[in-house]
């Protein structure tokens, strides 16, 4: 059983009933109180990074391939990819359509550590190098993910536009930048653009590839920046009270899917 939600007294856990838009209700998000997320989180990542196993083997040529599976499986592990498969799940959806961009997303901030932790060794280029393949193996592996049909390829199209704009200069790459120049005070624009703008991208992925309406891709697109937002202030020392104030967001954001089983997507608002 899924521990108390500590919301008000007509916000309960249901079953999935249908995948219809819905209103939100018009109350004001309270606290809640769920078991320790890190069982489901890790169980996610498991799938993710197995996944991933199955796609980059250690195989002839030796020097292509150990460094990509070495560089995937080093970088310090993120919701995003996770956040993903459980957006999917919320929307109807099963997780295995998800997967490929699961993957993907893993494989764009596989390569952003690579390049945030260059130094001068001989191995550095062949780190740049592996990391910028390992970006457009994902989207070839989001190409040929499962499924068939041309609603299936529109979706398909739109995440590869949303994960290209999250990674890219106008996302991940412009945070990275702006981390250079700006001073601590300044840091919070970072996190809108790296954590926020990331979570959001892998939320709105999985509700795409789901079959989620428009309002509840917003939605969750929404809930994943607020996620990534109290994860990346958390983690960067902002005050406490800011970042339990992203959290209330984010929770305010599930409020609109009151008749939908929330036990796997709220594990997300415990993660900092």
């Amino acid at each position: 059983m899924v521990g108390t939600l500590l919301l008000n007294a007509s916000f309960r856990v249901f079953p999935r009933l249908s995948c219809q838009a819905r209103s939100p209700l018009p109350v004001k998000p309270t606290p809640l109180r769920i078991p320790t997320p890190q069982p489901h989180w890790a169980s996610l990542q498991a799938e993710v990074e197995a996944h991933l196993r199955q796609t980059i083997p250690i195989k002839e040529p030796l020097e292509v391939f150990r460094p990509m599976h070495q560089l995937v499986f080093a970088a310090p592990h993120t919701t995003v990819p996770t956040l993903c498969l459980a957006a999917c799940e919320l929307v109807g959806g099963h997780r295995s359509e998800a997967m490929a961009a699961a993957a993907a997303l893993l494989l764009s901030l596989a390569n952003a550590h690579a390049h945030e932790h260059l130094d001068d060794s001989e191995g550095a280029n062949i780190a740049l190098l592996t990391g910028d393949g390992v970006v457009s193996f994902g989207f070839e592996l989001l190409a040929r993910g499962e499924g068939a049909g041309r609603e299936r390829a529109e979706r398909v199209v739109r995440v590869i536009v949303e994960i290209s704009r999250a990674v890219g200069s106008g996302g991940l790459i412009d945070s990275q930048h702006m981390a250079k120049k700006l001073r601590a005070e300044g840091m919070k624009r970072v996190v809108e653009k790296r954590d926020g703008g990331l979570h959001a991208c892998g939320a709105a992925c999985g509700a795409v590839l789901g079959g989620g309406s428009e309002e509840e891709i917003e939605k969750l697109r929404r809930f994943g920046f607020h996620v990534g937002m109290m994860r990346g202030m958390a983690q960067r020392g902002f005050d406490k009270l800011d970042v339990e104030e992203q959290r209330n967001l984010a929770l305010k954001e599930l409020h609109f899917f009151k008749d939908t089983h929330l036990h796997l997507i709220s594990t997300f608002l415990n993660f900092y």
